[in-house]
């Protein structure tokens, strides 16, 4: 397990207590320390009991010895640095997971793309779903899709295919994974929901409530679907835990860093003091500006994910900017009925602004 986070922390300890001998690999010497001798991870998990089986290590060699499967779990930013380090340590074919949720920046690449162009000789594949590091590291029952590509001989048979030895290796009375195919339905799914993560707990800070975040919860799950169909993942995988369910959750719950980070801007709280100050790795803060230059790159309308990029990166206003996406062109649903009408409001607006200009 690369990684000692929070998530890092949740799914070693998941993989250990599932019988796997697991080894993980974080940078402090302080949280790796304290993983071995009190089996406890306080910095990312406090309160969490840790399995006395799992070992941790700061030698990103040591960790990777003898290795059978890697899981790659840090920030989305440093997926390229660590997945070099990490082909450096591991023998041809050794399978690895990609636990990060994001869209490369300049290169609009996903998160196992990025992965891939390190780890050329390794299945490289995701596993996402909607979890919290620490309702899974208490063991609550939990949910994931273990997703890698699968070649014929996967399908033949699919017992030994990467997406199902993960999917078995994590598997406990508690944890339970699913497997798939699509890397694109899942990893899109991943990486859209922090944004409108943002957006709900904006909306929820300026005041609004249940109406609001259930329109934008259902708008971004649409969104998610058109960019994911794009680039040839499919709507049933955006339909599942992947996608609607990781959406539903981080959307609901200020646990969640990126609907708190919303939540604080919504109450006007500058985003250097957000968090108290404190250096929060939020990724839909830098997914909202990735995904808005995939998605204008492919011709993909995404209003939600366009307006939160202009609150965070542009100065706009919350209140306006999300005033002026419930007054877009009315619209069908489902889009193929190919209906657009001006709104009202937007009519009333443009009029306000005509009789101040004469």
């Amino acid at each position: 397990m690369i990684g000692a986070g929070s998530w890092g922390t949740a799914l070693a300890a998941t993989a250990a207590r599932a019988g796997a001998r697991t080894t993980i690999w974080g940078r402090s010497r302080q949280v790796v320390d304290e993983i071995n001798k009190a089996h406890t991870n306080a910095v990312f998990l406090p309160d969490c009991e840790l399995p006395c089986n799992l070992i941790a290590t700061s030698d990103i060699k040591l960790a990777l010895r003898d290795a059978d499967a890697v899981m790659i779990v840090v920030p989305s930013r440093a997926i390229r640095s660590v997945s070099a380090q990490v082909a450096a340590h591991i023998p041809k074919g050794v399978p690895v997971a990609v636990c990060a949720k994001g869209i490369e920046a300049d290169t609009g690449l996903l998160m196992t793309q990025v992965a891939e162009t390190e780890l050329v000789d390794h299945p490289v594949g995701v596993i996402s779903g909607p979890t919290f590091a620490r309702e899974t590291a208490l063991g609550h029952p939990t949910a994931v899709v273990s997703a890698f590509p699968f070649s014929y001989a996967d399908r033949l048979t699919p017992d030994e295919s990467p997406a199902v030895r993960f999917a078995m290796t994590l598997s406990t009375e508690a944890f339970r994974a699913y497997v798939s195919d699509d890397l694109v339905g899942v990893e899109i799914g991943g990486a859209v929901k922090n944004v409108v993560a943002i957006a709900c707990g904006m909306m929820q800070g300026v005041g609004f409530a249940e109406n609001t975040r259930a329109a934008l919860i259902t708008r971004g799950i649409d969104e998610m679907m058109v960019l994911a169909e794009k680039l040839g993942g499919r709507r049933e995988t955006v339909a599942g835990l992947s996608g609607v369910g990781d959406l539903t959750l981080t959307c609901s719950s200020p646990t969640s860093r990126n609907m708190s980070l919303g939540l604080q801007l919504g109450q006007g709280i500058a985003r250097d003091a957000c968090f108290e100050g404190r250096p929060i790795v939020v990724e839909g803060e830098a997914n909202a500006r990735s995904i808005t230059d995939l998605a204008r790159r492919l011709g993909v309308t995404m209003p939600i994910c366009e307006a939160v990029r202009r609150i965070l990166y542009e100065g706009a206003d919350i209140e306006k900017t999300f005033a002026a996406l419930w007054s877009r062109p009315i619209e069908a649903e489902p889009s193929a009925m190919d209906l657009s009408y001006s709104h009202p409001a937007q009519q009333a607006m443009i009029g306000r602004v005509s009789n101040t200009i004469s």
